[in-house]
């Protein structure tokens, strides 16, 4: 650890009420907007800017509560095979050190997230809705944690390299007031607050987890954390304990922050720089939405810098846009001409591990030329699902879903434990569903991932 650090007020002439756009006052128990009307809480001193910070902060408290199980689960799993006694002596050794350190990496993830179990849920989840603020149902606390190690452990070929990527799609400018939207881990954020020197530094991400972790570290503590590698080169890297800490100690004005990347929390035309790494075509919304949301956020003459793999991975194929239509687009969305360069990556090469890899990676940065009308405020939900009063559209995925969900169920009731698939299969051909050679097929697969599941213990 390379020494403490001493805090700095958090900046509340660049935050902003995610609900109003209203700038933020300290109250008693956090921040609150103007009005008064919603609190948001500090936890371990990093704000929860959330539209509705108790229901969101209930879905990550539960979706804790689903991890710690999982882990409790995975470690009777592992006690289970030592008992059995059929492993080799190298497994032996081997399930022991995985089974104690799942264990220890359990209690040290509940003692990291421990503020996350203060706030308790209220009647307030029709609110969380209607502001359109649900988490997506994928997300996980430890989504990025193999990002931690990369970040704060044994990353600095990767850490520099995508710094240095920053510093190329820079002008001279000096970074005033800068905002890093998804900043994840947090690793490129303070390396652009220790190296290129902003006035200030505000780290952006919604996963409580990252950022109370950053929080600390940008503190000056050190952490130890657990990294599991996903392809180990030895029996004795299954799992690593690593001390994560900052090299040095941070500069003034480095802020943590949890809040949405659809909804910021930040006030309009208040930050000089604004930069998007691995974020803008990840993000379950328009991407010109995006960046009309970043000009608005930007004060004139600011500065946007991106870099990731570009890929707008969309169902509707309007928004698979490719590198040309991206840059056009950034002009049309108020800033001038951007500056570009590509450039191949190291990604997430631990040392421990056989996997890792090289992307290809493109970088802009462009100034802002004018201002632009702001987005209307983002939307996940529809009125229908909100309120519930509106007829459900009767929306061709729907209809695809319930037909194969059909199909699904019967095929369901055919197992009586005497019936052969094809046996199921002529059933099905009977019903006029499908061709026996389509059935058998279809069955096929249907059983092997349903078996599959079983297996691994997932639910279909």
């Amino acid at each position: 650890m390379a020494g403490m650090t001493t805090t700095t007020p958090l900046p509340l002439d660049l935050l902003a009420c995610p609900r109003t756009g209203e700038r933020l006052r300290t109250h008693a128990q956090g921040l609150t907007n103007q009005g008064g009307q919603v609190v948001f809480p500090l936890l371990d001193g990093v704000p929860a800017l959330f539209a509705e910070p108790v229901a969101t902060l209930g879905e990550w408290r539960d979706r804790l509560d689903l991890l710690l199980a999982q882990l409790e689960q995975h470690a009777g799993r592992l006690a289970a095979a030592i008992d059995a006694g059929d492993l080799t002596p190298a497994g032996q050794t081997r399930v022991q050190r995985l089974h104690a350190a799942t264990v220890d990496h359990r209690a040290r993830l509940g003692a990291l997230l421990s503020p996350l179990t203060l706030p308790r849920r209220n009647a307030s989840m029709e609110t969380h809705l209607a502001l359109r603020t649900r988490l997506p149902p994928d997300a996980s606390l430890v989504g990025y944690y193999a990002n931690i190690h990369r970040d704060w452990a044994w990353g600095e070929v990767e850490n520099t390299a995508s710094l240095d990527l920053i510093r190329r799609v820079a002008d001279r400018g000096a970074f005033g007031r800068t905002l890093v939207i998804g900043a994840g881990a947090g690793r490129l954020a303070w390396d652009i607050h220790q190296q290129l020197e902003p006035e200030a530094t505000v780290a952006l991400d919604f996963n409580p987890m990252l950022m109370l972790l950053l929080a600390r570290l940008a503190r000056g503590e050190s952490i130890e954390l657990y990294e599991f590698p996903l392809a180990p080169r030895r029996s004795e890297e299954q799992a690593i304990l690593r001390t994560l800490a900052a090299p040095e100690p941070t500069r003034p004005g480095f802020h943590a922050v949890m809040g949405d990347a659809l909804r910021p929390p930040c006030a309009a035309g208040s930050f000089d720089t604004i930069i998007t790494p691995w974020v803008i075509d990840i993000l379950p919304e328009d991407p010109r939405l995006q960046m009309a949301r970043i000009n608005s956020l930007l004060a004139p003459e600011g500065r946007w810098l991106n870099f990731g793999s570009l890929n707008f991975n969309f169902a509707d194929p309007k928004l698979g846009f490719s590198l040309e239509e991206t840059l056009e687009l950034v002009e049309q969305h108020g800033f001038a001409r951007p500056s570009v360069t590509e450039a191949e990556l190291p990604y997430m090469c631990s040392p421990a591990s056989r996997h890792g890899r090289r992307e290809h990676v493109v970088a802009f940065g462009a100034r802002k030329r004018e201002d632009i009308q702001a987005p209307p405020r983002h939307k996940a939900l529809p009125d229908w699902l909100v309120t519930g009063r509106g007829a459900v559209p009767a929306l061709p995925e729907f209809r695809q879903q319930a037909l194969a969900s059909r199909i699904h169920v019967f095929m369901l009731e055919l197992i009586d434990g005497r019936r052969s698939l094809k046996d199921m299969a002529q059933v099905l051909e009977q019903q006029r569903l499908m061709t026996q050679a389509e059935a058998e097929d279809s069955l096929r697969n249907f059983l092997i991932r349903l078996y599959e599941d079983s297996r691994n213990g997932r639910s279909f």
